[in-house]
């Protein structure tokens, strides 16, 4: 990883300067770049904090969107802040007076808080990752690995060792002057000479970008293996005959074949949603990864600066569009985002209940070979009221028919079946 302020246009591609060397005259960005440069890093950042601002609120606040997954989702947003602002909003100044004016101290704590927010992000995505893997491919074990409290113990776990590690560049960084014939600059740079910086770099690239996309590609082929290739015998496009024949006899499997095809389908959502934030992840970093990598072979570096902007920009915006991603793919952060927007955190406490119960989901997919998720219903779900919250939605419209009161887990006992 480099710096992603204006330092590492210089000392990443092995073209810093030593202090006081006079490099000819100093030629200021052009006013079409500051504009956009401003106009772009500033529309990005902002929204993007907004947005990352709003996640943290909406699971803080409300109380039935603290699950595991969203935990991490929170860690994922503290993290994109820490970017934004630690990485955007320096890339403003450069662009406005064209060198470095956060002093010593900033030129530590930004180098830092860039580090720590990048690393932290990638740990997060993949914490999250193992955590759908276990859940759907390995649900037994999810009701004892994937709780609450765990998901926070290893979430401080992440930050805390992300922490210790980026310790090291508060000793690589440093501010240096650059002597021009007609101006003398301050940069924030690196103490390390280019032949000590590109094993750092590599080392980071790999534990940080390289090792978590491989291991999500793999859990997440497993995890559509479960979800997609082989769906539960419950999904009605593989078991929509054989539930229809099981419920003529006494119309009690309909509200099974509904709660476990809604579960199936939320889940199917979920992992969707978070995969695309890993995609995402992977794309929007490879630009900038992949310049670093090439300029370290080449004789030249190519340093162009539009192209520099483009790939900074990309950086931004992958820390800036997962609450998009949330708000578009999950029905209850939809929701929940709303509820913020119009009433505030001081009102956002009221939950909707969901019907699928985490015990009639995990009993009754158990009971027939399935993969159970007892977090399927984290996401999305179709909301019932408190009273009913362990029925299956299907029954309630047709409750009143019924010509006696049905106990909740008659309804997910596979013994209720013969």
């Amino acid at each position: 990883m480099a710096n992603l302020s204006m330092v590492d246009v210089t000392v990443e591609n092995g073209t810093s300067v030593q202090d006081n060397q006079t490099l000819g005259v100093w030629t200021d960005y052009t006013v079409e770049y500051k504009v956009a440069s401003v106009f772009l890093v500033s529309l990005i950042c902002g929204l993007g904090i907004v947005g990352n601002v709003m996640v943290i609120l909406v699971v803080l606040t409300t109380k039935h969107m603290r699950t595991p997954t969203n935990c991490y989702l929170v860690s994922l947003a503290v993290a994109d802040l820490m970017v934004l602002t630690a990485a955007g909003l320096p890339n403003i100044t450069d662009a406005l007076h064209g060198q470095w004016v956060y002093g010593y101290a900033g030129c530590l704590g930004i180098t830092y808080f860039q580090y720590l927010g990048i690393n932290a992000s990638s740990c997060s995505i993949t914490a999250f990752t193992v955590e759908r893997y276990i859940a759907i491919c390995h649900p037994i074990k999810a009701q004892f690995l994937c709780t609450l409290s765990r998901a926070k113990k290893i979430i401080l776990l992440v930050w805390t060792l992300t922490s210790l590690y980026c310790v090291m560049w508060l000793f690589l960084s440093d501010t240096k002057t650059s002597a021009y014939d007609n101006v003398v600059l301050l940069s924030c740079a690196y103490k390390v000479s280019r032949s000590h910086y590109l094993p750092i770099y590599f080392t980071d690239f790999a534990v940080f970008y390289v090792l978590p996309l491989m291991l999500a590609t793999v859990l997440y082929g497993l995890i559509a293996r479960i979800l997609f290739v082989n769906p539960l015998p419950s999904d009605p496009k593989s078991g929509t005959k054989k539930w229809k024949k099981e419920t003529g006899q006494g119309g009690r499997m309909s509200g099974t074949c509904s709660s476990s095809s809604t579960t199936a389908a939320s889940r199917r959502q979920v992992t969707k949603m978070l995969a695309v934030v890993v995609v995402l992840f992977a794309l929007l970093w490879m630009p900038y990864r992949t310049l670093v990598v090439v300029n370290s072979f080449l004789d030249k570096a190519y340093l162009d600066t539009w192209f520099l902007l483009f790939c900074r920009l990309c950086i931004y915006l992958n820390s800036a569009i997962n609450p998009v991603i949330y708000n578009a793919m999950s029905q209850k952060f939809r929701a929940a985002f709303k509820k913020l927007c119009h009433y505030g955190p001081q009102h956002a406490e009221k939950p909707a209940s969901y019907s699928v119960a985490l015990t009639y989901s995990v009993i009754k997919e158990t009971s027939n070979g399935g993969s159970p998720d007892h977090f399927a219903a984290e996401m999305d779900g179709e909301p019932n009221t408190p009273k009913n919250r362990y029925l299956p939605a299907s029954l309630l419209s047709s409750a009143k028919d019924m010509p006696f009161a049905e106990s909740p887990l008659s309804v997910s006992d596979p013994r209720s079946t013969t």
